[in-house]
């Protein structure tokens, strides 16, 4: 009898040991890096339960059994507070490890870009073509996108700051649309905090205007200052803005590239060889360094500049100064002509800033 009872204990050691063992088992599984060749994106839905999540952890393959996750969630309730979201499963990823990223609500991101001296059609059209983003806004009208980021009856052009965005599966490209605006509202208001005594601007808003025509102007930075300076002592002195980019603004669909003498002379409330004074509204997305360029302008005489074909510019004090300029780098235009930003054809007789 006695050695029947200690061959029963040894049996149920044994069974409790082997138990344990397949336990501790299962539980490591969980450590193991999941088998993944490449990234691959896992959506966890609204409202998804932690025994639901080990079931489709089980159906994509991530774990081998469904029971070791409910056993680890049991162990450890904090770990089953799992947020939803799109979540992106790199190689060498574990079970706990991928766990853990959707406690802490580490969604998959996705980025879009705006580049600066574009134009809100443009924007709009980045995020129409965005397969990533949740659509609201596709059939609205510009009107009914500025009431909805909070300014009703604002232009849209100029009011949103150029840059890349970063967006989870839950974002809509409403979302997008009130954080570039609030970028663009915060960094005008810190700029013009800031602003140059003396400026020809009644309000920020006229140095968004100025700064969108300094970011079309040129892309090189160290310009900036300098065409602001310009544009600064022509607004100052009465003499006309004659800027090509507000040309092509107010041309809208009929610009093919070409600003022709007909162009110059047909009014807009854009030409600025035709009109004082600053256009009614900016022409282009700038970014914080044309903002800061329209509110600190270089000083200096220069009153012209022209474009000396390999993106930067030629800037001059007298009108003859700038035609003599005119004759050396447009005339004579060398093969490997460029502008920056964006190249702009002209007859060369009619390319005068």
């Amino acid at each position: 009898m006695k050695k029947l009872l200690i061959l029963l204990f040894a049996v149920v050691v044994l069974v409790g040991a082997g138990g344990a063992l397949w336990l501790w088992q299962g539980l490591k599984s969980l450590e193991q890096p999941i088998a993944l060749d490449e990234p691959v994106l896992m959506t966890v839905d609204s409202g998804t339960a932690y025994s639901q999540l080990a079931r489709q952890m089980e159906h994509e393959g991530l774990v081998s059994d469904a029971l070791w996750l409910r056993l680890y969630g049991r162990m450890n309730p904090a770990q089953t507070a799992i947020k939803a979201g799109d979540y992106e499963l790199l190689p060498g990823m574990t079970p706990l490890g991928l766990l853990e990223a959707m406690v802490q609500g580490d969604v998959k991101l996705w980025a879009i870009q705006f580049i600066e001296g574009k134009t809100f059609d443009d924007m709009r059209a980045a995020l129409a073509a965005n397969e990533r983003l949740e659509k609201v806004t596709t059939d609205w009208t510009d009107e009914q996108i500025m009431e909805a980021v909070g300014a009703a009856g604002d232009h849209p052009e100029g009011w949103f700051y150029p840059d890349t965005y970063l967006f989870d599966s839950s974002e809509t490209d409403l979302d997008i649309y009130k954080r570039a605006y609030t970028r663009m509202v915060s960094v005008l208001e810190e700029e013009w905090q800031s602003r140059e005594k003396g400026l020809p601007y009644q309000s920020p808003y006229e140095a968004l205007i100025m700064a969108s025509i300094v970011e079309r102007e040129t892309g090189v930075p160290s310009e900036r200052d300098q065409v602001a300076g310009v544009f600064v002592r022509r607004l100052q002195t009465g003499m006309r803005l004659q800027t090509d980019p507000t040309v092509i603004y107010g041309m809208g669909d009929d610009y093919d590239g070409r600003i022709r003498s007909r162009d110059l002379r047909e009014y807009t409330p854009y030409n600025t060889y035709r009109i004082d004074g600053l256009p009614p509204t900016p022409i282009a997305m700038p970014a914080r360094a044309a903002i800061h360029a329209a509110l600190h302008p270089a000083e200096g005489d220069a009153l012209y500049f022209v474009a000396r074909g390999d993106g930067s510019h030629k800037f001059s004090r007298t009108l003859a100064e700038h035609q003599r300029a005119v004759r050396e780098y447009q005339l004579n235009r060398r093969e490997d002509y460029r502008s920056s930003p964006a190249p702009v054809v002209q007859e060369p007789a009619e390319e005068q800033d």
